[in-house]
């Protein structure tokens, strides 16, 4: 009985680790973090960066990033926001798993990348006007910017109003759009690792 439960673990451990090395897109690392497989052997999960952080964005992984990332720091825009100047997670980071950024590195670290849900933003689903997340957006040039367009209200007819497009090579990843969007529950511009292909990158 003992070596067949064994056999059924080595079995499922080849599994395991393919499933570790396919991260989901909304798995953020905190911004100087270390490449994925060297983070994970670093990070000792002391909780010193979840503790630093200003603004509550760092939050420990469950199985998002497989078991060999279990309590790792992951960032979760919804909830905190990585502010644009502070480098307290790398100050504090006993093992080097995140980088310590110099001031001037940690603006451009690029963490994520921002891109609007067309089914739940304001001026693309009712034509009304919202500009929180580019109100709010820190880099300079911002990296959420406006172009009025027609589009059709909740009657159906057409209405002028600015639709939010993200410019790529400007977004840093903060989350602080996503943080801000005024609608209940999950945000209608979300950070990921990368542009879902299902959700809409206006141009």
């Amino acid at each position: 009985m003992t070596s067949v439960g064994l056999g059924a673990l080595a079995a499922l451990v080849p599994r395991v680790r393919a499933e570790e090395r396919e991260l989901p897109l909304g798995l953020l690392r905190p911004p100087g973090a270390r490449p994925e497989d060297e983070f994970r052997k670093r990070c000792i999960r002391c909780g010193a960066c979840l503790r630093v952080c200003p603004r509550g964005a760092l939050h420990p992984a469950l199985l998002e990033a497989g078991l060999g990332g279990a309590w790792t720091p992951r960032l979760v825009p919804r909830i905190g926001y990585c502010e644009y100047h502070c480098r307290l997670c790398g100050q504090v980071c006993p093992t080097g798993a995140i980088g310590y950024l110099e001031e001037g590195q940690k603006e451009k670290a690029v963490i994520g990348i921002a891109h609007f849900d067309a089914n739940r933003c304001l001026p693309y689903r009712k034509a009304q006007d919202c500009m929180v997340c580019e109100e709010h957006c820190p880099t300079n040039p911002k990296a959420i910017v406006f172009r009025e367009e027609a589009r059709p209200d909740a009657l159906g007819a057409p209405r002028r109003v600015k639709v939010p497009r993200v410019v790529e090579d400007r977004c840093v990843g903060c989350g602080i759009c996503e943080n801000r969007c005024p609608l209940p529950g999950r945000g209608a511009i979300r950070v990921t690792r990368e542009v879902p292909q299902n959700l809409l990158q206006y141009y």
